[in-house]
């Protein structure tokens, strides 16, 4: 009689977990069903009421629905907020259900994701709004470039536009806070070396071509400058 009681209590403890556990497991499956259907739901609504602001049209005129798509992604810069916003609501429910599980690790680790989440949303919109401001710019330096008589005005507002989208960039980059600062560095280091082989190319290569800049822009006879 020992003997079966012996083989049977470890069974019995089981079985008591067992039974502990799965009203628990129930409602972490029923919190991952009611977040995952609330999740498509916002991302529905997101979308939506996105596209009902034109947002979808700032995007487009900022570039970032071109580069986007130049990654092979079929979707635009609304689809992708509209997954970032699902994402949100989903590690919500997932918080919800590992914490009434009791699995803290798992919990921390999700929270700390959640807290990402945001940050990357407002890094997009950083972007985007960064680059509609660097084309706006970038088309009022040309206008007035031209309004002046200075030739190259393309030429002059596209480096303003890029100048303009790296500060917007590192702006972005900096909201993230990746990397502890290491990413900020590499870009600005990449950056002035990029300035600096340009500003060395058109120094030794293109002297002619910067003296002949100079007397277009700046001629010494106002009677002779450019239309």
């Amino acid at each position: 009689m020992d003997n079966i009681d012996l083989v049977l209590l470890p069974l019995r403890g089981f079985l008591q977990q067992l039974g502990n556990f799965l009203p628990r497991l129930g409602v972490a499956l029923l919190v991952l069903g009611l977040g995952w259907l609330l999740a498509k739901a916002f991302r529905f609504s997101l979308v939506k009421a996105l596209r009902a602001l034109n947002f979808h049209i700032l995007t487009e005129r900022a570039g970032v629905d071109a580069f986007v798509k130049q990654g092979g992604s079929d979707k635009d810069t609304t689809d992708w907020i509209g997954l970032i916003g699902y994402a949100l609501v989903l590690l919500v429910s997932l918080i919800v259900a590992f914490n009434s599980l009791g699995l803290t690790q798992v919990t921390d680790l999700l929270g700390k994701m959640l807290l990402f989440v945001p940050k990357l949303l407002v890094a997009v919109l950083v972007v985007v709004f960064g680059g509609y401001f660097a084309r706006f710019v970038a088309g009022s330096v040309q206008r007035y470039l031209r309004s002046a008589g200075i030739g190259d005005a393309a030429l002059v507002a596209r480096v303003v536009q890029y100048a303009v989208l790296s500060f917007v960039l590192l702006l972005a980059i900096d909201h993230l806070d990746i990397g502890g600062g290491l990413i900020q560095q590499t870009f600005l280091i990449l950056l002035g070396g990029v300035v600096f082989a340009l500003a060395l190319a058109f120094g030794l290569g293109a002297r002619e071509r910067a003296a002949e800049l100079i007397d277009r822009w700046f001629p010494r006879d106002p009677t002779d400058r450019l239309p």
